[in-house]
């Protein structure tokens, strides 16, 4: 395996692929696998099970936590169980298939246009998330093609990035607690209800190359006919609103699409009326589907800019002349998680310390999903959304966990909001309101339907 170690100048297609459109580049899978503590011993069972008679048809993206002068050794580990080429990232690698690429000590990584990038980092040691900063770009990059592997590790490191690989239709694989020398990563990312399996290390690869076949598959023309497509799409309409009550058949069909094909894919199933009559059969796949439908990417204060239009221009009106004690009443419809809603409070009361006035402030976050709606009125989020948060909000409106694993919205700013569940399509709304916000739910509607 000698031969493998040095391929500075033979990195497959490097300045090629640099020139490249997406459009012209292969349609491969990449695969981010995160580890912290305990992850030599995972990584290494999770190459040992890799087909050795084949290809796997898919890039791999490894990103340990180490410290900027630890050598890593994983480089050396990970060529004793693969024929792939293996290499430590350069500045600028463009990902190929069937190789495996592995983050340097002391840098944090990102991926665009299919090239990866090294950052140094700006978080202080002990305070760095380089798999959530990875798993992030590689969801915005590649999208359904995304897959996001947690192993070994303490910590929440991870969870943020499984959230926004689901968002964008991808597949996420965790440890299986038992297994794992340290299961905080694992445990967390399960946390959200967003893993797909929950897997020993050594039997992820199998489940990876059947996955990665059928969404390569589904890139080539369907032969079911427009017509037989639709009666099909109505069928699975009437099945999720027989177990679940919910009506998803204005919702955009690109999006709707996309997550049965994507469910299809987990499952192992070629042609669109088979899967409608898994799902007849098959009572825990439409649950399975339903919450597929619910995800949704989200953050706290997410495009910043529209939020600055909401602290400088919408809510100095809101507040502008009101009478005290006078309540001001916001819904957040399509609330997920509660990041948007807590985010508008936020503001709300910075808004209410600066100008000295004691008007109350109400805002009525409400979703279909009774799980995320569990986690926005507990409040407790992982320790990467310091990525979206500034210091001084974090400081002032959340308390860290002993650990710093985690933070929780304080008490004064929870105490402002009332979450329940309610479906847009057929619940009455809220009445006598200030504010609507529904950047969080337009965006899964169909435009027509507006």
């Amino acid at each position: 395996m000698k031969s493998k170690t040095t391929r500075k100048a033979s990195v497959p297609g490097k300045r090629r692929a640099a020139r490249e459109s997406g459009a012209e580049r292969a349609f491969f899978p990449v695969v981010g696998i995160g580890a912290s503590a305990g992850g030599l011993a995972a990584f290494e069972a999770f190459f040992s099970g890799m087909p050795r008679d084949s290809e796997p048809g898919m890039a791999f993206v490894l990103v340990q936590h180490l410290a900027p002068d630890h050598k890593s050794i994983l480089c050396e580990l990970v060529r004793r169980y693969t024929r792939m080429q293996v290499f430590e990232v350069e500045d600028g690698m463009v990902v190929q298939p069937n190789c495996t690429y592995i983050i340097p000590p002391g840098r944090d990584m990102g991926l665009i246009n299919g090239a990866l990038q090294l950052f140094k980092p700006s978080a202080e040691r002990g305070q760095r998330l380089p798999i959530d900063f990875f798993f992030r770009s590689l969801a915005q990059d590649q999208r359904e093609k995304a897959i996001g592997i947690v192993l070994s590790g303490t910590g929440a490191d991870g969870t943020l990035g499984v959230r926004a690989i689901k968002g964008e239709d991808g597949m996420v694989i965790a440890q299986k607690p038992e297994s794992a020398e340290f299961d905080g990563m694992p445990r967390s990312a399960i946390g959200t209800g967003l893993v797909d399996y929950e897997l020993p290390p050594a039997e992820m690869p199998a489940k990876l190359v059947a996955y990665a076949a059928h969404i390569v598959g589904r890139r080539t023309p369907d032969s079911v006919p427009a017509a037989d497509e639709g009666n099909a799409l109505g069928k699975i309409f009437i099945l999720l609103r027989a177990q679940t009550g919910h009506d998803f058949s204005l919702y955009k069909p690109s999006t709707i699409k996309r997550r049965i094909e994507r469910r299809m894919a987990l499952q192992q199933i070629d042609r669109l009326d088979s899967y409608v009559k898994y799902l007849a059969r098959t009572p825990a796949e439409v649950d399975a589907l339903f919450r597929d439908f619910l995800i949704n990417v989200t953050r706290f204060f997410r495009d910043p800019e529209a939020f600055l239009v909401i602290e400088k221009t919408v809510i100095p009106r809101l507040m502008e002349g009101r009478p005290a004690g006078a309540p001001v009443r916001i819904w957040v419809p399509g609330c997920s998680t509660g990041e948007e809603a807590y985010s508008i409070a936020m503001l709300l009361a910075e808004r209410q310390e600066a100008i000295k006035q004691g008007c109350t402030l109400q805002i009525f976050a409400t979703d279909i999903d009774s799980r995320a709606i569990a986690v926005a009125r507990a409040g407790i989020y992982p320790a990467s959304i310091a990525a979206d948060v500034s210091p001084e909000r974090l400081a002032r409106f959340f308390t860290a966990d002993a650990d710093g694993g985690t933070y929780r919205i304080n008490k004064n700013i929870r105490d402002m909001l009332v979450f329940s569940e309610q479906d847009v399509i057929k619940d009455p709304p809220f009445s006598r309101l200030d504010l609507i916000s529904c950047r969080n739910l337009l965006i899964y509607y169909s435009g027509n339907q507006m």
